[in-house]
């Protein structure tokens, strides 16, 4: 199957080792959405691989030498700028490849700790992702743009089946609020009709001042909100204390910027994540 090849991918850092991928284009994705994006597109066609780890939290990455001279040699570098990950940034707009900034041209949401790159949380904008990689790798690599492109064609059919789903399985809800740990679905609120309010900025290691958390026990307990989501890669410390202190659930709500080692070994993919996600919000909001 597709996912699992791509987590196994993932979990080696690399598609294919150095002699099997001689003569094919090189892609560095900086996390994991624009890795599933470009393996994709790619399929068998060229190494993609990612600059973070299965378990590492994407904001937290450190390149190793060997990560440098990946980009650098690379036909095709994917990353996303604002800031998210300035480290991998600033390597890329030196690279020599194509390198393509996914969120070049995009109007951001704007919050109170800066423009918001997590795109990709709403299934549309995750295509735009993928028509950028299939960009980039017609640029490099024009001798197999039939392939990529009826790989973009298959790939594009499955997230407009997933809007439709995400469309569909939030009508009617009894709630529209979602409490979240990081400011990280704005895009995904933004598509379906929700709001976002989130304990902490765009970054998750952003700290909640004393005053955030009262606003946010009041606004829990006046809206009736159930659930309190936590993440799969930053700390549950800060919606554990505020659920405790009103009283409700917590429950996990992905925001897709990398798999765990346990999700890469299942053969989760970004389809598959997202929904678990809409099932995790259908719960929490009282969907019928």
């Amino acid at each position: 199957m597709v996912a699992t090849s791509l987590a196994a991918c993932l979990l080696t850092a690399g598609c294919m080792s150095p002699s099997a991928s001689e003569g094919r284009p090189q892609v560095v994705a900086s996390f994991y959405p624009l890795y599933e994006a470009a393996a994709r597109v790619a399929g068998d066609r060229a190494d993609v691989r990612s600059l973070t780890p299965p378990g590492v939290e994407p904001h937290d990455v450190e390149l190793a030498s060997d990560d440098v001279d990946l980009i650098e040699d690379a036909d095709v570098v994917l990353y996303v700028g604002h800031g998210f990950q300035p480290g991998v940034e600033e390597f890329a707009e030196r690279s020599e490849g194509v390198a393509v900034d996914v969120l070049e041209g995009l109007t951001l949401l704007e919050t109170d700790g800066g423009s918001d790159p997590h795109v990709w949380l709403d299934p549309e904008l995750m295509l735009t992702i993928v028509h950028r990689a299939e960009s980039a790798l017609l640029e490099a690599d024009p001798g197999n743009a039939i392939i990529y492109r009826r790989n973009v064609d298959a790939y594009a059919a499955e997230l407009q089946a997933l809007d439709e789903e995400f469309q569909q399985g939030l009508t009617g809800c009894a709630r529209d609020l979602i409490v979240v740990s990081h400011a990280a679905f704005g895009y995904l609120a933004s598509a379906y009709g929700l709001r976002q309010e989130a304990i902490a900025g765009i970054s998750p290691e952003a700290e909640a001042d004393p005053e955030r958390l009262d606003e946010l026990v009041d606004l829990v307990r006046n809206e009736g909100v159930t659930t309190v989501f936590t993440e799969t890669l930053a700390s549950p410390e800060l919606a554990e204390t505020l659920a405790r202190e009103v009283g409700v659930e917590t429950d996990v709500l992905n925001p897709i910027e990398g798999l765990t080692e346990e999700e890469a070994e299942r053969g989760e993919d970004y389809l598959s994540l997202q929904r678990q996600n809409l099932e995790k919000l259908r719960e929490a909001l009282g969907c019928p």
